[in-house]
């Protein structure tokens, strides 16, 4: 048997590429702020990637020790997608699920810089 590392919470939307900045900024400062403040959170980030169509997909990735954890941040059905109050400003659509995965195995690498 894997003894699990982490559970990855996984969310998908699309906004309108313009509002690229303005929405990863909301984002920081919403959601991401509440992943920081809720014990067994161990991370997260915010992943782009341009469809060509004037629109964007944005994916939230997070990591955490539980799921009992993830029920502290998004509530008693940590299925559901939790949103804010502004997220309507910006999203084109909101799903209305999340997806849940065991990370069994696995390692990150720091980006470096350019010399």
């Amino acid at each position: 048997m894997v003894e699990t590392q982490a559970i990855l919470r996984k969310w998908s939307g699309r906004i309108r590429t313009t509002d690229r900045q303005a929405y990863v900024a909301y984002v920081v400062d919403t959601g991401a702020g509440d992943y920081e403040k809720t014990p067994g959170n161990l991370g997260y980030q915010i992943l782009l990637r341009d469809l060509g169509n004037g629109t964007t997909e944005v994916t939230t990735l997070s990591w955490w020790e539980s799921m009992d954890a993830i029920r502290h941040f998004a509530g008693p059905e940590p299925g559901i997608a939790r949103y804010y109050p502004d997220d309507d400003r910006f999203l084109l659509d909101r799903p209305e699920h999340v997806e849940h995965h065991t990370v069994v195995a696995g390692q990150v690498h720091a980006v470096r810089a350019a010399s």
